[in-house]
């Protein structure tokens, strides 16, 4: 963050700082007083670094805001006068809140500013705090909220393991192989206090406005307590989001807002996260959820997107009249470039076939070449058209604009603007009945998506999972490693694990490991090392006979098989004497030993853990 946004980092950690735990106004203390206490006192520990680095962080200043409005409303609550769903909703909302700071702190470029090394290992420190804080909500919370909100790779197996899937699926990819971009961020303040949806047009009301009694109270205390602050914003000229336009669970401006049965509006993947942790109710009014459908709220978007443009909320795609902003800062002119491109969009609804044809042929090769045509081609409108194109009859068209998708989505900033054009139901008819080699685009398509981790869950409702199964089980081979790709992220959000189970997974990931080819069984072993954490996939592994074929793997396969087959045996026999039995009976202890004491060190670990356990059940 640049210019006149500077102060605003430092500001908003020293007024959290100064952020009173202790009273709420009444006789008993604030129910959520530890964990405002312990964000508070994290939070506090990142003056020294925004001291040494002031201009950056707007992803920061959004976690922080979201820290800052849930501290006011959490601090108003004591045991007695919140009820149990108001409780759920805002322990939902820390563990939202503590992965966002987690996060935000991790996508800092470091190594563009001059960090002393104590500032580093400060907040090195900060983020091991946050992470754990964030798994312990999860873990008090399993039957209310999923496990994984922006979880690291590492909860679910070993850091190497999650480089080496995502180095083949790099290479893998059929169209690009470009790095990543970095998200350029939008110089914008929240307002403070509690959440309230209210009504900001007659017409709008009725989709996404319902009474909140018992959040009334709280929002007129804290704009009260805020107004003086508030004033000398307005004062700075800086830019606030309206209550309205705030997700009331995440706390964020919501970019794809969907009504709920109660009517009551939210971000789309945070109440889809709440509803796959066994939800059955509205977070905000505690009404049963007569049905989990999730309507998008098209006049709240659209309010909030004239509100972006009337604000001058900077846009993400990087191109200012006609220009393209580089990396460094810079711009150059790429206006000749956009009216070309412009040109090619429109042949797209042509009425002639051969031109339409040529048309997604010439996008396809473009969307290959260039981050910059990338951005060029998402501003000149062409992904709501290619998704309407990649359902079509036309099996050249179709294939074209899959893959156009997929190369389009390799720049970060585009995923959004895909997930809003509804691509999704469209990439996942692709995978039912497409072309085998449109199949394969839109498998490595949801793999690309599912990198942020709120498409995980989006994709996961879909329906795309046993699609992706269906791939797995029956596709080319270049189609089965693409769907045992998308599937092994998908699997990583919690909530995908009961999904892929039920879709028929173990069964297909079963006969990989005993194909005779052996040319899969690197990923079956890496799908099943993330399912065996899930009790509903274990029981369904278990289940499946997969053990014999485990241990045998421990006795012949390659050292990386090994040792995830070690770590699978042991997530399998974690509190469950039955399977450790069944291990010992089938002969795991020779091989085991073996692999203690020559195999790779990961391996070592596992099968040292899992003997361990073995001798335990050996005790009298």
């Amino acid at each position: 963050m640049a210019g006149g946004g500077e102060p605003m980092l430092l500001d908003l950690v020293q007024e959290i700082s100064s952020f009173s735990c202790g009273s709420n106004g009444s006789k008993e203390a604030p129910l959520f007083k530890k964990d405002s206490t312990d964000l508070v006192r994290r939070v506090a520990l990142l003056t020294h670094l925004l001291e040494e680095m002031p201009d950056w962080g707007s992803d920061l200043v959004l976690a922080l805001q979201a820290a800052q409005r849930l501290l006011s409303v959490a601090s108003s609550y004591s045991s007695n006068t919140i009820s149990d769903g108001a409780s759920k909703r805002i322990a939902f909302q820390f563990q939202c809140v503590t992965s966002k700071l987690e996060k935000a702190l991790g996508n800092i470029p470091y190594e563009h500013f001059d960090i002393s090394e104590e500032v580093q290992e400060q907040v090195q420190l900060v983020r091991t705090q946050l992470r754990r804080a964030a798994k312990r909500y999860g873990c008090s919370s399993a039957k209310m909220i999923s496990h994984a909100i922006s979880q690291p790779l590492e909860r679910q197996f070993d850091r190497a393991q999650s480089s080496k899937m995502i180095a083949h699926s790099v290479s893998n990819n059929h169209e690009v192989t470009a790095k990543l971009e970095m998200v350029p961020g939008s110089n914008v303040r929240k307002r403070r206090g509690a959440v309230q949806m209210v009504s900001i047009t007659e017409s709008a009301m009725t989709l996404f406005t319902s009474s909140d009694t018992s959040l009334s109270k709280d929002i007129d205390a804290a704009k009260q307590e805020n107004s003086s602050t508030d004033i000398e914003e307005e004062k700075e000229q800086v830019v606030v989001i309206p209550d309205d336009f705030l997700c009331p669970i995440s706390l964020e401006l919501m970019r794809d807002p969907v009504i709920v049965a109660t009517g009551q509006t939210y971000e789309r993947s945070y109440i889809q996260r709440w509803i796959d942790g066994e939800n059955a109710t509205c977070p905000k009014t505690q009404q049963k959820l007569e049905n989990l459908t999730l309507t998008p709220n098209y006049v709240l978007r659209n309010l909030i997107t004239q509100w972006c443009t009337e604000h001058n909320i900077e846009q993400p795609n990087g191109l200012v009249n006609g220009k393209m902003k580089k990396s460094d800062g810079s711009l150059h002119d790429v206006s000749g470039d956009v009216q070309a491109i412009q040109t090619l969009v429109r042949k797209l609804s042509s009425r002639s076939m051969e031109e339409r044809r040529a048309a997604v042929v010439e996008i396809r090769s473009l969307s290959k070449r260039s981050t910059d045509n990338r951005i060029l081609l998402a501003q000149a409108g062409v992904i709501p058209v290619l998704v309407s194109l990649s359902t079509t009859d036309d099996t050249l068209i179709q294939e074209n604009a899959v893959t156009s998708i997929l190369n389009l989505s390799i720049f970060e900033n585009n995923k959004g603007l895909i997930m809003l054009a509804g691509a999704i139901p469209s990439i996942v008819q692709v995978l039912r009945a497409g072309s085998m080699e449109a199949k394969e685009n839109a498998a490595a398509t949801l793999f690309s998506l599912s990198l942020a981790d709120e498409n995980k869950i989006i994709i996961g409702a879909s329906g795309a999972i046993p699609a992706l199964v269906e791939l797995l089980q029956n596709g080319s081979i270049r189609g089965k490693k693409d769907a045992a790709t998308a599937l092994f992220n998908l699997c990583i959000y919690q909530g995908n694990k009961g999904r892929a189970v039920r879709a028929g997974i173990i069964t297909a990931l079963l006969k990989m490991l005993t194909d005779s080819r052996n040319c899969m069984v690197d990923e079956a072993l890496t799908i099943l090392s993330v399912l065996a954490s899930n009790q509903e996939a274990k029981i369904a592994i278990v289940k499946a006979s997969t053990i014999p074929v485990l241990i045998d793997l421990l006795r012949t396969g390659l050292p990386c098989n090994q040792e995830n087959a070690a770590a699978i045996l042991l997530a399998l026999c974690k509190k469950e004497t039955d399977n450790l039995a069944c291990i010992s009976r089938l002969g795991a202890v020779i091989p085991l030993t073996e692999l203690a004491r020559s195999g790779t060190e990961r391996a070592k670990r596992k099968a040292t853990s899992l003997l361990e356990h073995l001798r335990k059940l050996q005790r009298p």
